[in-house]
């Protein structure tokens, strides 16, 4: 049984996911950690349930708990590094998932978000029968509360507060009724900064979608203007992504408010900046422009870290909102980039007037359905079509095509059964039309596709399908 996807283990309440299965995660949890570990969860119906599992799982093998309650996973994962003699810690969440799924997600000793590694080992050990202690060594749970206060703490310390109190700002905030309803308020409050929020009780089922995505945010993109804010902001469920909207309530792609506080953090520290291989290229002129250095990840949170590390990053970007600010720790952090973007309107003005000093680029996202067994066979096709093409690829994550005018990313999905077309130009109209055609060229393919037929054999139909736009030079 394979329970570890792409962001700790996630699925649908009592089909896939039930609290059977969070003791048994439960007990291999605190064989693996071998000691304290501290949980947290987030507002959903479904987390004291849960949660309950895994403490009774992790208690039964000789673990002691610590329960932090209602918590961001930033506010966890802070908890864990901030405290030495914790072993690790679980957050039950399914971020920004819907309200019929929940999950877990596995906190290293230091507070990193363990690595694909780390939850391979897991889901073996968790497929054996695991014993649990007698009586006498089973572990027990304590109740510890601060950690919002110590978070909101770390977070202020990191800005320059006098600045963002002087600039006496207005902002409308979108908690999405999750936990980030128990610390952006306070943050806010902290900074001196007004605030009109919108899902601030953290509740079971929220008043929109956890999901921050532009169609779950038509309240605020309204709420923003008519309060004259100075800016808006959502968050997801468990509180590690903010995404913007400017003052006329304009949504604000993560990837491209990833470069103004890139463009800020590179003004008092030069180094690298991590991102997705999806991110858009208006990130990479601005960290170059500003004296950085960009360094390209597989998709996913865990990825962009482990890369920040290996290369002593300055700061991390996703274009989904996530933001990792090494200075205050090692995982992406909604309320941190709360606070910086208040500290850049507060030095810089207008977020639109800044917005609008970066390059512009237009990305257009597309999904094919498709069988997880043609997968290989249609990325195969599009990998071969472009190295005969004298394309320059990129297999980082899927493969990317890059073009004199932009770029093509063509990625299988790895938790539904699709293929996911990126394309990014500096005309619209050209990067939906290499979108499409390429959209209906995997389609043609798939139409054709038969699984016995071997990856070596010829397939139609042939030819690049990536546009009229020249490769770009190597």
């Amino acid at each position: 049984m394979t329970l570890f996807g792409a962001n700790g283990v996630r699925g649908i309440v009592n089909r896939d996911i039930t609290p059977e299965v969070a003791l048994q995660l439960g007990r291999a949890i605190g064989r693996t950690f071998q000691g304290t570990v501290a949980i947290a969860a987030d507002a959903r119906d479904s987390s004291p349930a849960l949660k309950a599992g895994v403490c009774s799982g992790m208690m039964e093998v000789g673990a002691e708990v610590v329960d932090l309650g209602i918590l961001p996973t930033p506010a966890l994962q802070m908890y864990v590094r901030d405290h030495p003699a914790i072993a690790g810690g679980v957050m039950v969440t399914a971020s920004h998932n819907t309200q019929e799924y929940n999950g877990l997600k596995l906190v290293l000793q230091g507070g990193i978000e363990a690595t694909r590694e780390d939850e391979q080992a897991l889901d073996a050990f968790y497929s054996r029968e695991i014993a649990g202690e007698p009586w006498s060594g089973v572990g027990e749970c304590r109740t510890e509360r601060g950690a919002v206060e110590s978070y909101v703490d770390a977070i202020v310390a990191n800005v320059d507060a006098e600045a963002i109190r002087k600039a006496k700002l207005t902002v409308c905030v979108d908690c999405a009724n999750g936990a980030a309803g128990l610390t952006t308020p306070h943050i806010l409050k902290r900074l001196g900064v007004d605030s009109v929020i919108l899902g601030g009780d953290p509740l079971g089922y929220p008043r929109r979608e956890s999901d921050p995505i532009r169609e779950n945010l038509a309240d605020l993109m309204t709420v923003t203007p008519a309060i004259h804010a100075d800016f808006g902001i959502a968050h997801d469920g468990d509180g590690g992504r903010a995404i913007f909207v400017d003052g006329d309530g304009n949504y604000i792609d993560g990837d491209i408010a990833g470069a103004l506080v890139a463009r800020s953090i590179l003004e008092d520290e030069k180094g690298k900046v991590a991102t997705p291989i999806s991110s858009s290229m208006v990130l990479q002129d601005t960290v170059e422009a500003s004296g950085g250095l960009m360094r390209y990840t597989a998709i996913g949170s865990h990825e962009v870290v482990r890369k920040m590390i290996e290369s002593k990053a300055v700061f991390g970007v996703e274009e989904n909102g996530g933001m990792v600010f090494p200075a205050v720790q090692m995982c992406r952090d909604g309320g941190m980039a709360l606070a910086k973007m208040l500290e850049i309107v507060a030095k810089g003005g207008s977020l639109a007037e800044q917005v609008a000093q970066l390059p512009v680029y237009h990305t257009v996202k597309v999904r094919v359905e498709c069988a997880d067994e043609a997968k290989a066979a249609l990325l195969d096709m599009f990998v071969s079509e472009a190295q005969e093409g004298g394309y320059h690829t990129d297999m980082t994550d899927g493969l990317k095509v890059s073009c004199d005018d932009g770029w093509l990313l063509l990625r299988p999905s790895t938790t539904e059964q699709c293929f996911r077309i990126y394309s990014e130009a500096k005309d619209q109209s050209v990067a939906e039309e290499r979108a499409q055609t390429t959209a209906d060229h995997a389609a043609q393919f798939l139409a054709g596709f038969k699984p016995q037929v071997s990856r070596g054999s010829s397939r139609e139909p042939r030819g690049p399908r990536l546009s009229s736009s020249r490769p770009e030079s190597m």
